[in-house]
């Protein structure tokens, strides 16, 4: 049997909690017009609770995320490598802000924008991750 070392964990749990906050959205995304028609009052205990969830894996994200980071050594690494790198940084910082933008949001343009931009920007990040991955 592979032995299960740090790295495994660590990817594991970044992975993981990743996983919770796109899908998460995804399947907010996919009930929360229903929810809006049939069960206003729903929707806003589904969201919130959700957002503790959400919230939580991202943090675990962000953790998880520092951690590989600090495990690579990026002088070793080509200009291509450390380009996608940097450009899975600002989607996961655009996907943030955009979520932010969804969860303090007042009006239907917030909400939908916010919303629309953090589950474009989540997707997009977690695809350069497995890009990384791929190139290491």
């Amino acid at each position: 049997m592979i032995r299960v070392d740090t790295d495994a964990v660590r990817t594991f749990l970044h992975l993981l909690a990743a996983s919770v906050w796109v899908g998460g959205q995804i399947v907010l995304a996919g009930i929360a017009p229903k929810l809006r028609r049939e069960h206003r009052d729903a929707l806003a205990l589904i969201a919130t609770a959700f957002a503790r969830v959400a919230w939580t894996a991202m943090a675990v994200v962000v953790i998880t995320g520092l951690w590989g980071l600090a495990a690579i050594d990026a002088t070793t690494r080509d200009s291509d490598y450390l380009a996608t790198l940097l450009a899975k940084m600002v989607l996961v910082g655009v996907a943030l802000a955009a979520v932010l933008v969804h969860q303090l949001g007042t009006t239907r343009w917030a909400l939908a924008i916010g919303g629309a931009v953090g589950l474009l920007g989540s997707v997009g990040a977690m695809l350069l991750g497995v890009v990384l991955v791929g190139a290491a």
